[in-house]
């Protein structure tokens, strides 16, 4: 059977995850810390990244506390594109969304977190904005 320009080749789900066209959604990499206990992270994920005297550049979930005795600084920086298996062996490569216009009910944190007002301003001077979903 031959193939059509105009055949159906697959199909997608809004997750209502991306909020808005601008500004324009770009993806980079990343690398997750290894994990003491595996975890799935969902896409919409919010991610810091380890810096300071004691970071090591990498990601974690916000949410996450900083290693005091290491003097590390934890900064709002991205969202995770795709769902992510992170385990305990190796740190994880994955794609991240470094800017973009976000729906913030969509977004996930740690554990008894709440995204403060603080993390907004940061992230929107990364160039992720958070916006409102409305059904």
């Amino acid at each position: 059977m031959a193939k059509h320009l105009n055949d159906k080749v697959g199909s997608m789900e809004y997750d209502k995850l991306i909020a808005g066209i601008t500004p324009p959604v770009k993806v980079a990499s990343g690398i997750i810390t290894k994990l003491s206990a595996a975890a799935t992270y969902p896409r919409g994920t919010v991610l810091c990244r380890s810096s300071g005297t004691g970071g090591d550049g990498k990601l974690k979930i916000l949410g996450t506390t900083a290693s005091s005795n290491e003097n590390e600084t934890l900064t709002p920086d991205c969202i995770l594109c795709d769902d992510e298996d992170i385990g305990t062996d190796a740190d994880a490569n994955v794609a991240v969304y470094v800017m973009g216009c976000f729906n913030e009910d969509a977004l996930t944190v740690g554990e008894e977190y709440t995204i403060t007002q603080a993390d907004k301003d940061t992230l929107r001077e990364r160039g992720i904005y958070l916006a409102q979903v409305l059904d």
